[in-house]
């Protein structure tokens, strides 16, 4: 495994440890029962598990069994020896953690690079999932908002000389967002190097193994066009990923997806507005895969 840095003390260790394609092993946490109906949770690139917290805790409490994990090269999860990183490689992780629970037919919830893995992974027909959620991403990626973080990952690869140069960089690319009084929430997204710099937590390679958005556009029309389960789009009122007019486009590809828009969030809507998204992400469940206690 190649060396990451050092982690800070207060992040708690993963629950669980999967193994994905390549051997590549896998953190993750869960919570609720694992008899209730299963929600995986997949976040977005450059981020970890501990995005989905707040709504695996909320998701628990409602009836139902959540589990995220560390995509490979992120978090606490092994960096792939072959520096594959794309959206196949990340369906083929998917896929092994749903063998690891047997008798499942789990709901796919993605922000951003998850709901690529979990679109593309339910309409080329690698998954059987029973629904699905898919965060500020559809059939059609802006290139303008890929470009502008691409660009933002891409900063600084000698690392930060300290904490609040990376909470600076972060306010510069999420200016809506209110800079919070304490960096402790870095400690799940940095590592400390030996010279004392502070690097993000993801394999650098992961930039490198970008597919092509037309080509992934294309990809995105067709599985929308093949999807039959329920599927909810959530999109940030300030996105730059997933327009409007793009919404629009998956809407008359997929008639019967449900579109809810949260005001005031960008591209990470579960960071910006979790209250929100929360409650959007319930109310859709309770109606298309209730959890037990509700099924008649």
């Amino acid at each position: 495994m190649i060396a990451l840095g050092k982690k800070f003390s207060a992040m708690a260790p993963p629950m669980h440890v999967w193994i994905g394609a390549g051997g590549v092993r896998l953190a993750g946490d869960s919570w609720g029962d694992p008899g209730a109906p299963m929600v995986i949770l997949l976040h977005g690139g450059g981020q970890t598990r501990h995005a989905w917290k707040d709504t695996g805790e909320h998701l628990a409490a409602s009836g139902y069994y959540s589990v995220a994990w560390d995509a490979r090269g992120h978090g606490d999860s092994e960096w792939a020896a072959d520096g594959h990183y794309g959206p196949d490689a990340m369906m083929e992780d998917l896929k092994r953690i749903i063998a690891a629970h047997a008798d499942t037919r789990p709901t796919l919830v993605g922000a951003s690079m998850g709901g690529i893995t979990s679109l593309l992974a339910i309409g080329e027909g690698h998954v059987d999932a029973a629904a699905l959620i898919m965060v500020d991403v559809a059939s059609k990626i802006e290139m303008e908002g890929a470009i502008k973080i691409r660009n933002f990952m891409n900063q600084k690869p000698e690392g930060f000389a300290s904490l609040e140069e990376a909470a600076d960089a972060i306010s510069r690319y999420q200016p809506h967002r209110k800079r919070p009084k304490s960096l402790d929430g870095l400690a799940k997204n940095l590592r400390r190097q030996k010279d004392g710099s502070y690097r993000w937590h993801w394999d650098p390679r992961f930039l490198v193994d970008v597919p092509d958005i037309a080509e992934l556009n294309r990809r995105f029309a067709a599985c929308a066009r093949a999807v039959t389960q329920p599927i909810l789009i959530v999109r940030g009122g300030l996105s730059d990923i997933l327009s409007e007019e793009g919404v629009r486009e998956f809407l008359e590809i997929c008639p019967h997806a449900e579109l809810v828009n949260v005001s005031g969030a960008g591209h990470m809507i579960v960071g910006d507005r979790n209250d929100v998204f929360g409650a959007a992400a319930i109310e859709f469940l309770s109606r298309v895969v209730p959890p037990k206690s509700r099924r008649s």
